[in-house]
């Protein structure tokens, strides 16, 4: 069943891939992005048993990844602000 789960996520990866036209690069992106964290959720929580652990572990897990999410988005976003001269 993981497998397929798997599959079909990926399956949807490429029907994105290959239909969505490139002036709509931004979107492809953000669909690839959400995709991506849906199976790497998916996979910790099989995997790695998370799902059926206490609540308070996967919120210390989880907590940690949002804000280094966050510090990443940061960093990206600062650093093009800087290389096009707005900062």
């Amino acid at each position: 069943m993981t497998a397929l789960i798997l599959l079909v996520i990926t399956v949807l990866e490429f029907i994105v891939a290959f239909t969505i036209p490139h002036e709509y690069k931004d979107l492809r992106v953000w669909i690839f992005i959400t995709m991506t964290i849906v199976k790497a959720a998916y996979i910790v929580g099989e995997f790695m048993h998370l799902r059926y652990e206490a609540k308070f572990l996967l919120w210390s897990i989880l907590v940690p990844i949002i804000f280094i999410v966050w510090m990443l988005v940061a960093f990206i976003y600062e650093g093009v602000a800087m290389a096009d001269g707005k900062l």
